[in-house]
């Protein structure tokens, strides 16, 4: 049997990048993206023209620790091969943290049970200069007990319609599962993680700045529970940069990676 003919291995990628430097997870024309980095350099490595599936689109700016990625390829390299050799070839922005073989079937998209999130913000009166790419920085007070309160209504099973454009609203079906959400406060550090089954396009920024106009007095807990309860497309329209925002791990049944998140 030709190779061409053979059907091939699939192996699955734990990819950590910082986000900055990129338009966006997936392929663009007009700008450089996580997905067209890692197509050119396994491309090199296996000396196939590869196609990279993701798990979840993240926005120009946005970093992940632990998106998932997969392809097919008739290389007989090793999965240490793959990763060692990939990051010789890949920018410094991106790092193949694990690879594995996966069924040939495998979709990181549509075989994930769920996504977490983490937003990161700095407070306080300077903007901090080390982790000025990986945080939002607000020099204004917040009501931390208000944003802790609100934070509660997100979970569960609702419309979140309230936190996205009103045109993906109308495309989409915007009910998500939020497994958990809330916020850690050490110093003038505050984290806000949140995981669902999925997230809708701007969700989790738009989640974030919502919750920072309750902090600011801007917002009520009322008024944010509304936002949860009835689902008014878009209305929740202040939306958190992207550089606080960090894609933490897709799950999986099988717990693909599950081993990997130790340094987290």
């Amino acid at each position: 049997m030709a190779q061409g003919d053979e059907p091939g291995r699939r192996i699955a990628l734990l990819v950590e990048y910082e986000g900055t430097a990129f338009g966006g997870s997936q392929y663009q024309e007009n700008a450089p993206t996580v997905q067209g980095a890692l197509e050119r350099a396994l491309s090199k490595l296996t000396g196939e023209p590869i196609r990279v599936a993701m798990a979840g689109r993240t926005d120009a700016g946005v970093h992940a620790r632990g998106q998932v990625a997969a392809f097919t390829t008739h290389s007989r390299h090793s999965t240490d091969t793959v990763t060692h050799a990939a990051n010789a070839l890949l920018p410094e922005a991106i790092s193949l943290r694990a690879a594995t073989e996966v069924p040939l079937g495998f979709d990181p998209r549509r075989w994930a049970t769920g996504r977490w999130y983490r937003y990161r913000l700095y407070l306080g009166p300077q903007r901090p200069a080390i982790d000025r790419k990986a945080v939002w920085h607000l020099s204004a007070a917040l009501d931390t007990d208000l944003m802790a309160e609100a934070a509660q209504f997100l979970q569960g099973q609702h419309d979140f319609a309230a936190f996205t454009a009103p045109s993906e609203a109308k495309r989409q079906v915007t009910e998500r599962n939020v497994r958990c959400a809330g916020w850690s406060w050490q110093g003038k550090r505050a984290t806000f993680d949140v995981e669902a089954n999925a997230f809708l396009p701007h969700m989790v920024r738009r989640i974030v700045g919502t919750l920072v106009e309750v902090g600011r007095g801007k917002l009520s807990v009322e008024q944010f529970e509304r936002l949860v309860r009835e689902a008014p497309p878009g209305e929740a329209s202040r939306t958190a940069p992207p550089r606080g925002l960090c894609l933490m791990k897709v799950r999986y049944e099988s717990g693909l990676f599950d081993d990997w998140n130790e340094d987290i």
